[in-house]
């Protein structure tokens, strides 16, 4: 299954560092776990003036990089706050139900459309607390990679 982050914006070269870091790990651990890619993907801003305007190209610039039969995960501030252990459980079923890939989609600063949020399988929170989208994606990358170390029995993670 691959997985795949789809992201509006760029990272500067410090963040994009760490969360280059963090995909390597996750693709070096998941290979054997059936997650045979671990792909990030930015996607650019919109210029458009409007808010509304701005949100649809966005999402539909988004939806056009989600893969056929993939499961769509959207990070959303009113999402659900799992544990990693849970996001691990649904990441395997996934893979076991043999869906195509797991597209996580972190949107632009004035968020999605709702036919993009609305038609996720699941919408993920990290907390209550606002957060920049680099450090978000650095956190989902970081999560990622422990969702490959809880499937894998290692260490890293402590329950």
């Amino acid at each position: 299954m691959r997985v795949l982050v789809l992201a509006i914006g760029r990272l500067k070269n410090a963040e994009s560092e760490l969360a280059e870091r963090y995909r390597k790990r996750a693709a070096q651990a998941g290979r054997a776990l059936g997650l045979r890619d671990i792909e990030i993907v930015e996607i650019r801003e919109s210029r458009a003036a409007d808010i509304g305007k701005r949100r649809i190209e966005e999402s539909i610039a988004i939806a056009n990089m989600i893969p056929d039969g993939a499961v769509t995960v959207v990070l959303d501030e009113a999402g659900d706050n799992l544990a990693s252990v849970a996001l691990a459980e649904h990441i395997r079923t996934w893979r076991d139900e043999g869906r195509p890939a797991v597209a996580f989609v972190i949107g632009g600063a004035d968020g999605l459309a709702d036919s993009l949020r609305d038609g996720a399988k699941l919408k993920l929170a990290f907390g209550v607390a606002t957060w920049p989208h680099q450090l978000v994606r650095i956190m989902l990358l970081e999560q990622i990679y422990r969702v490959t170390t809880i499937l894998s029995g290692h260490p890293y993670h402590r329950a």
